[in-house]
């Protein structure tokens, strides 16, 4: 009813008054669309606009939902090249400006708004350059109308990373209109409680995503180097910030070189994004072999990684993944054993599949993940039931690793304690496990089953003896044993590039436990 009711308001003369009430004033500061690099795809190819034919594109009916919000946030605009007519650019915002004058709720949807402020402002060189005065004065008041909608809706907004976008334009709208203070102020009272209720105390994100980590590092980069060209003071919260999110960044890439597939995080290229802080003049370092529950032992030829850490809270788990005390294991910057990756798109059923501990190197008990989700409203899935890890402890010896942990995922249901022991000889490159599935009492017959997913190009092949498998990747080979279980290869689905899916193979360690105290133990060696 609240939505319905809020639905009508903001469609009703009452709103548009509320959001018109905008001051006089021109663009003082103008910043470059360069800096825009870092969140958005600037292509290397650049078109010019009278190649291209936008009448009646704004009323389209045929454009899809993804086609529609890229048209509308005018990100491609940057894909102009500056020969491109300013009056034709123009005059495509004053038609969109003439049609979306008030609002509506595709055209000014919350992400759709905060990225075509964005766009409007850091491309003046064809958006507002040369323009007549009837022109500056639309555009003006667009932008300023457009901002003040942001401020009243961001509230309502569904995720953080939508409300970061939204106060980095709310600010950028600010820092153009030097002569008008409230609205940097009210965007930075707001980055700040974004801030605050997203990020723990190391500034690594509550939701525990390695992406969202990165996606906050680049927004709040972009904001200070807004304040650094315009030249205002630059608030002293957004260095510390940074200096926190570029911690993260420097445990999970640079330390590493390597896409870590935990919690959402799907494969990206950061090279580019290592060319463009290096050329602002940003260094992070981060010497540390764990950081917020997430564990990297490392030297010149091995990475082994762990998700150690517990659930994050239940509202911010859209991309939370069920692979508490799964791991990777690198050799020579290529994975021997990866996660799966994570699918974002609309296609629900692979969305549930890559968040379950099925596609991780992790134990599964019964068929069943160690955690519980259940779809929102807005067709994401949530957790229902999380865990908690209950035992960390960490080896990191020159020639001798070992990460020790046990989480409480399957105490509810089966009244066990699930805990891994991870172990890796440098002398001997062997990578040892042992799983140790402990109850209060005797257990029925439980089936589990332990899946080591393998890269796609990775070629594996079982032995006569059925004792153990064989892993080939490019010059490295390696084998896989347990001796005490069924060990078997089987096909599998890997998410690793972004709402996209190929086939790949994992390893599957499965058998039936009825004891107390089970050990099921597995070892890599490499020949």
């Amino acid at each position: 009813m609240f939505e319905v009711l809020r639905k009508i308001y903001l469609n009703s003369i009452l709103y548009d008054k509320r959001i018109s009430k905008t001051f006089e004033g021109s663009l003082e500061y103008k910043p470059s669309a360069y800096l825009l690099s870092s969140i958005t795809k600037i292509k290397n190819k650049k078109f010019n606009i009278n190649d291209f034919t936008f009448e009646d594109v704004w009323t389209n009916k045929k454009l899809s939902q993804k086609q529609f919000k890229r048209l509308n946030n005018f990100f491609w605009i940057l894909s102009l090249d500056l020969k491109s007519s300013r009056s034709a650019v123009q005059s495509i915002i004053s038609n969109w400006i003439k049609i979306n004058e008030k609002f509506n709720d595709k055209s000014w949807d919350f992400d759709t708004t905060s990225k075509r402020i964005i766009s409007w402002l850091s491309n003046s060189k064809l958006t507002y350059n040369d323009c007549n005065d009837d022109y500056k004065t639309k555009f003006n008041y667009m932008i300023q109308k457009q901002a003040l909608h942001l401020i009243n809706h961001i509230e309502n907004s569904k995720t953080y990373n939508d409300k970061l976008i939204g106060v980095t334009a709310i600010i950028l709208v600010g820092l153009s209109f030097k002569n008008e203070k409230a609205f940097t102020l009210k965007g930075l009272e707001i980055l700040k409680k974004v801030l605050k209720n997203s990020l723990d105390n190391l500034g690594f994100p509550k939701s525990r995503s390695i992406k969202q980590s990165l996606f906050y590092l680049k927004y709040l980069i972009l904001i200070r180097e807004w304040f650094k060209e315009s030249h205002s003071l630059i608030p002293e919260f957004i260095d510390e910030n940074i200096f926190y999110l570029g911690q993260s960044y420097a445990f999970f890439w640079k330390n590493t070189q390597l896409n870590i597939l935990f919690n959402g995080n799907n494969i990206s290229n950061n090279t580019e994004f290592d060319h463009y802080i290096k050329r602002l003049g940003y260094t992070f370092k981060n010497l540390n072999y764990e950081f917020s529950d997430y564990i990297i032992l490392s030297n010149k030829k091995i990475n082994l990684i762990m998700d150690a850490g517990s659930s994050p809270p239940k509202k911010i788990s859209s991309e939370y993944q069920a692979g508490a005390l799964s791991f990777e294991f690198a050799s020579n910057g290529k994975k021997i054993f990866t996660n799966s990756g994570y699918y974002s798109d609309e296609n629900i059923k692979l969305n549930e599949l890559s968040k379950s501990s099925a596609v991780h190197n992790v134990l599964i008990i019964d068929d069943c993940s160690s955690c519980k989700f259940h779809k929102n409203s807005d067709n994401k899935f949530h957790l229902k039931t999380g865990l908690k890890v209950i035992k960390k402890k960490i080896t990191y010896e020159k020639n001798y690793w070992k990460i020790n942990a046990s989480h409480d995922g399957y105490l509810k249901k089966y009244n066990l304690i699930y805990e891994r022991d991870l172990e890796f000889y440098h002398d001997s490159n062997k990578l040892i496990g042992t799983e140790k599935i402990q109850g209060k009492k005797v257990l029925p017959n439980l089936k589990f089953e332990i899946r080591f997913h393998l890269d796609p190009n990775t070629k594996v092949m079982k032995t006569q003896d059925n004792k153990s498998i064989m892993i080939e990747l490019e010059n490295e080979g390696w084998k896989f044993k347990c001796d005490n279980y069924k060990i078997n290869i089987d096909n599998g689905l890997y998410f690793g590039k972004k709402n996209s899916y190929t086939e790949n193979r994992n390893i599957f360690v499965s058998g039936i436990i009825n004891s107390r105290n089970n050990d099921i133990k597995w070892e890599l060696t490499k020949i």
